[in-house]
């Protein structure tokens, strides 16, 4: 068996998880952004995000003895930490009254949720 080290785990991790995400918000991100901005938020939100998800929650929450609270912590971080990172970076003079704001939130969730079921699905199929 090959040692694969830690930086090539979280290279394919961010790479899986971008892959899954990237084109949901793509299609679902509010006609507002550009195709430009909405490849830009695929990158962006995942690398900010990841790291945390990654490696600070599961030191701070054992994934072997509590999986499923570092699961809810990890999958409540990564939507809410994303939104607001879009929100701050991409919102308009409306703020939160300017309804495409909504939209973009639930769309960010929705691919959150996506790679959360592929991430959940490989961890099953054993290989993560």
């Amino acid at each position: 068996m090959v040692a694969v080290g830690l930086g090539y785990v979280i290279l394919v991790g961010y790479a899986i998880t971008v892959g899954v995400e990237l084109p949901v918000l793509v299609v679902g991100l509010s006609p507002r952004h550009s195709l430009r901005r909405r490849v830009f938020a695929g990158f962006w939100l995942t690398a900010c995000t990841y790291p945390i998800v990654t490696l600070v929650i599961p030191a701070a929450i054992d994934p072997q003895d509590a999986r499923f609270l570092c699961l809810v912590v990890a999958e409540t971080f990564a939507p809410l930490g994303e939104c607001a990172l879009f929100w701050g970076a991409f919102r308009t003079g409306g703020g939160l009254r300017d309804t495409s704001i909504w939209r973009d939130f639930g769309v960010i969730t929705l691919a959150n949720l996506a790679s959360f079921a592929v991430g959940e699905w490989l961890h099953a199929a054993g290989y993560l």
